[in-house]
């Protein structure tokens, strides 16, 4: 006879429980007092000043209410621009996987001593609490204006993620097939060529395509300051009051991020 108990899921014990409302309260506790630091008061200005944002929106929308306003565009030159951008992200995210994977193979705990494994993982820390923009203006410095400072931005902070990410994925492996070429008296090299590289490999190329999609929104940001790619020409539509022109730069950034997203999806698929 089938009983008709229904299972009760597992009580958690009284420390547990002690700590999930210890940490849940302090949370909560850290949004009541930010409250005043964000000015989440100011919440009520969105609907009191709609009017200021209705003004933005009549110019950022104009040309799509208007077809020959919206053929007038200098298209040509936004797709460009935003091919340069995919461009940077394309390059940024290469260099960074090749910066990121032996880092990552030394920053996982499972195959690297802690005296290797522990400052490499700081390392990676710190590389990515720096800023893109603050990296960008650096490498601005360095070589001038243009895409190849952006490109060296994106690979600096991407490469930092994705080392961290890598690491992360080889520390979930499975031992067995490692210990497997290991029996066969292979030297440490080969037991990560052989036993731990194509566990990862699909996991670390999705890893890249979600870093690849970040850095084309990056490589936009990064153009503000000078760093090539659709950014440049978005903040001149911006000071230039030219709203109307900002509306379909924005459109070719949607529309280029979303086919990205799209193709990515379509990879990722296929790996995983």
């Amino acid at each position: 006879m089938i009983s008709d108990t229904i299972p009760q899921p597992p009580k958690k014990s009284a420390s547990a429980q002690a700590f999930d409302i210890l940490l849940w309260g302090g949370v909560i506790g850290l949004l009541i007092v930010s409250f005043k630091p964000a000015e989440i008061d100011k919440f009520p200005q969105l609907f009191t000043e709609a009017g200021r944002m209705r003004e933005f929106a009549t110019g950022f929308f104009a040309p799509f209410g208007n077809a020959g306003l919206f053929m007038a565009m200098d298209w040509p030159t936004y797709i460009g621009k935003m091919w340069q951008t995919i461009q940077m992200a394309l390059w940024g995210t290469a260099l960074a996987i090749i910066v990121a994977i032996p880092l990552g193979l030394l920053g996982a705990r499972n195959i690297t001593p802690v005296w290797i494994q522990q400052p490499v993982r700081r390392a990676l820390d710190l590389i990515r609490s720096l800023p893109d923009l603050v990296v960008a203006l650096i490498f601005i410095t360095a070589v001038g204006l243009g895409p190849f400072a952006g490109v060296m931005a994106l690979m600096f902070n991407t490469g930092g993620v994705l080392a961290k990410l890598f690491a992360e994925a080889v520390e979930s492996i499975d031992k067995g097939p490692v210990e497997g070429v290991r029996a066969t008296g292979a030297v440490s090299l080969q037991e990560i060529v052989w036993g731990v590289i194509p566990q990862v490999a699909p996991l670390w190329t999705s890893y890249a395509l979600y870093r690849f999609e970040s850095s084309s929104r990056s490589a936009t940001v990064l153009g503000l300051i000078g760093a090539g790619g659709i950014g440049q020409v978005l903040l001149e539509s911006v000071n230039g009051f030219q709203y109307d022109q900002t509306g379909c730069i924005v459109l070719v950034i949607v529309v280029a991020v979303s086919m990205i997203d799209l193709l990515s999806q379509i990879i990722r698929s296929r790996l995983l």
